[in-house]
Order: structure tokens, then sequence, then C-alpha cells
């Protein structure tokens, strides 16, 4: 049992933020002084009464994006008026996390809405090779949606798996564009090992090489707005919707001449050069972030306009948490890590036929959940033999049912944790155990471990279960 009761009083983060800018408003364009106005949340109520179809479901990834960098969370320096607008017209989750730390394992739980531990592919963190991906012949989200009468596709990065053997176009998506790896140089189109990384395809004919030298982000969001205002017919859709927006390299839209050298080192041969780890800074990684909300408003005005809106799910994280330049405050740690600022990340969730916006939740939530939720709202079962980890949360948003209490479960090389309630389980890599009450200390700097010694104890036998049931790793997987 939780210690403690759930924060519902607790202060939004986002809300102080929208507080202190609201004079800044006066005398501003309408649009800019709605960005700036104060947020006004209010906890979380469902609207049990409303009925709508089955919705459309647009599921955005931003790609290592920090809990706090978005101004609704608290950033003080990155201005995210698209995204805060879509806050606004929601539900903002303050604590709502990423399946994994990094970004394949993350993918996995959410296309599969079970812990990466239960595949081989998923024990990679994250994928560097051909030798593993999600295999075609596990259910996945997609698969599930497509057999319940939905029009699938996947726009951006996959990260779960190479060509020939797997692909989003044999894992349950209609049709795919985007690129198979971890990163790409945003112009070249260039992988981490040299090679050409965009493709597009279909189900009926597969995956081909596609050729665009324009800046990635902008590729991408004109694919995206092309597909919300497409006529789908009767059929309702899922677009995984996965920019790579802000991951390295960080090159922004314009940033020719940085490409260039970056494209000059990779065909010279220099290993590691597509991370860039002689780049960025603070600023150039903020003109990222404003660039992923500026397209994603764009995506969200060509679902406006194609009068699609009300009856569209509209679901916004990032796949894990922030990496160098991010703003994770309060939190400790970043991507990789178990911290807090490994996986805690933005979530925000509007659907105007169902959702009220103007709302915040703080019940803990990861993305397996979201799995287990988008298949009940959208009327398909998941696969008997392929049992989901994730706990739907449909009937907390729209019946307004308690969340059911349970633990949230993390593993990756060399870490561990559990969440149950407020508190948190989690082993470093220094190999000691701690013990944190979260609602008392976000940044997990006061170690409770000694003074709770009975509640380590069981939260770690119930991590150790937990991981009897997954596949150990191997020994060297060249993933990690």
């Amino acid at each position: 049992m939780s210690r403690h009761p759930s924060p519902l009083s607790r202060r939004a983060f986002g809300g102080v933020v929208g507080a202190s800018a609201a004079t800044a408003a006066i005398g501003l364009p309408a649009a800019e002084a709605e960005a700036r106005a104060p947020v006004r949340e209010k906890p979380f109520e469902a609207a049990p009464h409303r009925r709508a179809k089955r919705p459309n479901i647009l599921f955005i990834l931003g790609d290592d994006l920090g809990w706090a960098d978005l101004s609704s969370y608290g950033s003080p320096h990155i201005k995210t008026p698209n995204l805060d607008r879509l806050a606004r017209q929601g539900v903002r989750f303050t604590d709502a996390y990423s399946g994994s730390a990094t970004c394949s394992p993350t993918r996995f739980s959410l296309y599969t809405g079970r812990f990466p531990g239960r595949t081989k592919g998923g024990l990679a963190e994250p994928i560097a090779d051909k030798s593993v991906g999600l295999e075609p012949t596990h259910p996945t989200l997609a698969s599930l949606l497509r057999d319940a009468g939905y029009a699938t596709a996947l726009i951006g990065k996959w990260h779960c798996g190479y060509l020939p053997d797997y692909s989003p176009t044999k894992s349950g998506w209609d049709e795919f564009f985007g690129n198979f790896g971890g990163a790409l140089e945003y112009y070249s189109k260039l992988g981490l090992g040299g090679e050409y990384d965009l493709y597009a395809g279909d189900v009926r004919e597969g995956d081909a090489e596609y050729k665009d030298l324009r800046y990635y982000t902008r590729i991408l969001t004109e694919r995206a707005s092309e597909y919300v205002r497409r006529d789908h017919g009767d059929r309702p859709w899922l677009l995984n919707l996965n920019f790579t927006t802000p991951h390295w390299p960080w090159i922004a839209d314009g940033d020719e001449e940085e490409s260039a050298e970056i494209v000059r080192r990779i065909k010279a041969g220099q290993k590691g050069a597509l991370w860039h780890q002689d780049g960025g800074s603070v600023e150039k990684y903020t003109e990222m972030v404003q660039d992923l909300d500026r397209s994603v408003g764009e995506v969200l005005r060509a679902l406006k306009k194609s009068g699609q809106e009300r009856d569209t799910l509209v679901f916004f994280a990032s796949d894990n948490g922030g990496e160098r330049f991010s703003y994770n405050w309060p939190l400790s740690g970043n991507k990789s890590s178990l911290q807090e600022g490994g996986i805690r990340v933005p979530t925000i969730v509007r659907w105007p036929a169902r959702l009220d916006g103007g709302q915040v939740s703080h019940e803990p939530v990861y993305t397996p959940d979201w799995t287990a939720t988008l298949l009940e709202i959208a009327g398909a079962r998941p696969h008997a033999a392929y049992p989901l980890d994730g706990t739907s949360l449909a009937p907390y948003l729209l019946k307004g049912a308690r969340v059911p209490e349970r633990e949230l479960f993390w593993r990756v090389r060399g870490e561990r944790a559990l969440r149950r309630g407020n508190w948190k389980y989690y082993r470093g890599k220094g190999g000691a155990d701690q013990l944190f009450d979260l609602a008392a200390d976000r940044r997990e700097q006061a170690d409770r471990a000694a003074a709770e010694p009975e509640l380590l104890a069981e939260l770690r036998a119930s991590w150790e279960r937990t991981d009897k049931g997954l596949l150990p790793y191997p020994a060297r997987d060249g993933g990690s």
C-alpha cells in the first residue's frame, strides 16, 4: 500500500510558469497572448456521460525530449506554444513515464504493450545492428487495431530492427515512411554506419529507399499533415508520428554547413561522427525543440482543417528522458538512467469528444498502459497468448474509476527500479538499494532505505519476482 495519498493537491508545475507570464501577454497578438496566458489547471475529472465513436489516434513521440523541456512543464527558456495549447485543450500528466530509458526498449513496450525484456529485441538498449528486432509474428498495437478495422501508418523513426527481417510494414502498419535506425543526419539521411536511411513502403510492395535531402523534420511534418487530411473513408486510423527531434546530431533547419561537416566525417570513416559530441549548445537545442513544437502545431492545424479534430485522440510524449542539453529540473539523471530524469516524460492527451481540457493528472502511468488504453478505447482485444503488462486507463479517463493500485517496473543493464504509489525502489550501477518518497522528493536525494527497511525489502522482492519472468540479458548484445 502507498503510505501517502495521491498528490492531487500538489502544485501544477506548468501553472506557475504560465502565471508568471501573465503580464507579458498584454498587447500581444491573440495567438501569442493565449500561449502566455496563466494556466489554470484543475485536477482531472472524467465526463462519463459523453458518448463518441471510436477515435482516430494520432500518437506523437519526440526523441530524447526532457521532462521539463516544454514551457508548460517548467522550462524557463524554451517556448512551446503549440504543445502548451494542446495541454490546455486536454489532460497534462505530471507523473508519466517511458517504458524504458532508451529508444528501442520504450518503442517495444509501446508497440507490444509488454515489458521490453519479454522479447529478445527488447533486450538491446538500444538496437544497433541487424541481429534483432520486433518479430513480425508478435502482435502489436498496429496489428491489433488493423484487425479491428483501423487504417495504420508509421511516419518517422522505427528503431525496432532493420531490413530485410524487420519493418513496420511486417508488424501491422499498412504503410511506413521514415528511418529504421536510432539516428540520422537531418539533411543527408545518413545513419550511424554511413548508410542511407530514409524509406517509404506499404504492406503490399514492401519498403524502398526514398530520396529527399531536405531537412528531415520538415519532411515528416509534410507527410503527417497529408495523412491526417487524407480521406480514409469510414475507417478510423492510427498514425504513429515519431519525430527524431531533438535527438543528436544538433542540426537545426538551415544548418547546412554543419550538416556538410558531419557528412564529411561520416564518409571519412570517423566512427561516432553522428554523435556530434563536439557540437551543439543549449541555444541550438532550444531551437530544435521549438521547431518540434512548430511541427506538431502544423500537423494539428491540418487535423483541424480536415474536420476530424473532435473525434481524434492526440497523444504526445517523449520516448525517454532528456539528453545532454535537456532541461530536466528538478529531476535527477537523464537518458539511459532509471532515475526520474531518465524515464519521467512530458505527456499530454487530448480527445475533445470525451475529455475536458485544462486538466492535470498526477497518476503514475507509463508506456505499456497507453497500449492497453488505446486497444480498449478502439474496441480491440489483446492477443490471449501475449498478455499485456500495462493497465488500461480507459475506465479512469472515460468513467472516472480509480486507477487500480499496481507497480511500475523497469529494468536496464546495471539498473533496476519499481514504483508503488509514491515510493520508488532504485538500484543504480553502484549496486546500493535506495528508496525514495517521490511525493516529497522528486529529485531523489533523500534515501529512505535505512528508515524503511521492511518496505525496501518488500519492493526489492517484488521487483525480483517480475524480473524472474523476463528473458535474461545475453553476455554481449552489441546494442547497449
